[in-house]
């Protein structure tokens, strides 16, 4: 891929990583707009981040390896601080409207630090504790209910929908999604995802009382089919695995999240989600992520390396259980194509790279990455 296209690409992300102009000037006339109090940290937070990030003087300019560099590393802290506060503004709110006793927890990306953009969206579990569901295969000893939890879960649906929009008359609340409802606009500096949800007991819950390995069960509005998900067991196994390898398995979900971003910006969408992307990173090589700490592009190497050892053991490759084991990466038969897709570009991006950081003509290339990129630290 020629320079121009990654020049682009860079811009791209530079925009995705710190807002659009559109979403800057919603946020500054939220800001300004006198009806709306305690907002006055926002404004110095937000327009204190057009300043050049580290990574924008690494590597070439308008380079793959500046490109990659960039695509690994977190948004800026601030940006996911106001993400997470928005969502506890729509909590707070919650919290005085409704009647029945809630608890409240953020799911997803942002919490586990692997979101792309800075203004990224929020997940707020809303969790209505008047009842639960539980594993009958537990040690844990439950009186069954008389109540139904589909219809108390589409009350709370419901009740949550009244409530946010008394609360925040100026924005948009959209009940069309079927497991959640999402609010954007107004003073709200983040689009936030409300999932209206009742605990899930696991046998694993009812053993060790851990939260981590508590559930929460959700409806499908339209087929009132129960949903059930453990997003703490997710996040936990996410963060342990990272931990192991000094941070390399978010910069590994990052690169592939931003590659799969401007795949669909370049006319081709990858039909993984970003759960799926991280789930499938979870199983690489913590050892070979690790040397991230003394030259970051050991990521590439490794998710170059996993990736295409999956593509060419799709057996293997369909056997991979999500981390939290509640279903197969690629249980849907467009999951192993989309592998395919993303791998394939990953390959472009490390064809590259090698160039850049080798200078050596194409034909020649006969070198195993690794060989190559471990001694090119780039500053």
């Amino acid at each position: 891929m020629p320079n121009s296209s990654y020049k682009t690409r860079i811009e791209r992300m530079k925009s995705r990583r710190k807002g659009s102009l559109d979403q800057k000037h919603v946020a500054t006339e939220s800001i300004s707009n006198p009806r709306y109090d305690g907002l006055e940290h926002y404004a110095l937070l937000e327009n204190a981040l057009d300043l050049p990030e580290n990574w924008e003087s690494r590597g070439a300019s308008d380079s793959a390896t500046r490109y990659v560099i960039g695509a690994m590393q977190p948004v800026d802290s601030r940006y996911t601080q106001i993400s997470l506060e928005t969502a506890g503004r729509i909590q707070n709110q919650l919290n005085k409207k409704l009647t029945q006793s809630l608890e409240f927890r953020v799911q997803g990306s942002v919490p586990l630090d692997i979101h792309i953009k800075g203004f990224s969206d929020v997940d707020l579990l809303i969790i209505d504790q008047q009842m639960l569901m539980y594993a009958l295969k537990g040690i844990g000893s439950y009186r069954p209910s008389e109540k139904d939890s589909r219809d108390v879960i589409i009350a709370l649906r419901e009740a949550a929908c009244d409530a946010l929009k008394s609360a925040f008359p100026a924005a948009h609340v959209d009940d069309n999604n079927n497991k959640s409802l999402r609010i954007t606009g107004g003073s709200l500096q983040r689009e936030v995802d409300v999932v209206p949800s009742i605990w899930w007991d696991t046998v694993e819950y009812q053993m060790t009382k851990s939260e981590d390995d508590r559930g929460v069960t959700i409806i499908n509005k339209s087929t009132r089919e129960h949903i059930y998900n453990a997003p703490f067991l997710h996040i936990k196994r996410i963060k342990d695995k990272c931990d192991q390898c000094n941070g390399g398995l978010r910069k590994s979900i990052r690169l592939l999240k931003t590659l799969k971003a401007d795949s669909k910006e370049e006319g081709k969408d990858i039909n993984l989600s970003s759960y799926d992307i991280a789930s499938l990173m979870f199983h690489a090589d913590a050892d070979n992520l690790r040397h991230n700490a003394f030259y970051e592009l050991a990521v590439l190497v490794e998710t170059h390396r996993w990736l295409n050892y999956l593509c060419q053991n799709p057996d293997n490759a369909k056997q991979l259980d999500v981390p939290n084991e509640t279903r197969k990466i690629l249980e849907k038969p467009e999951s192993f194509t989309a592998l395919l897709e993303l791998t394939g570009i990953v390959n472009s991006v490390v064809t590259e790279v090698l160039r850049e950081t080798t200078g050596i003509p194409d034909e020649f290339y006969s070198y195993k990455m690794s060989d190559v990129l471990k001694n090119k630290v780039v500053y």
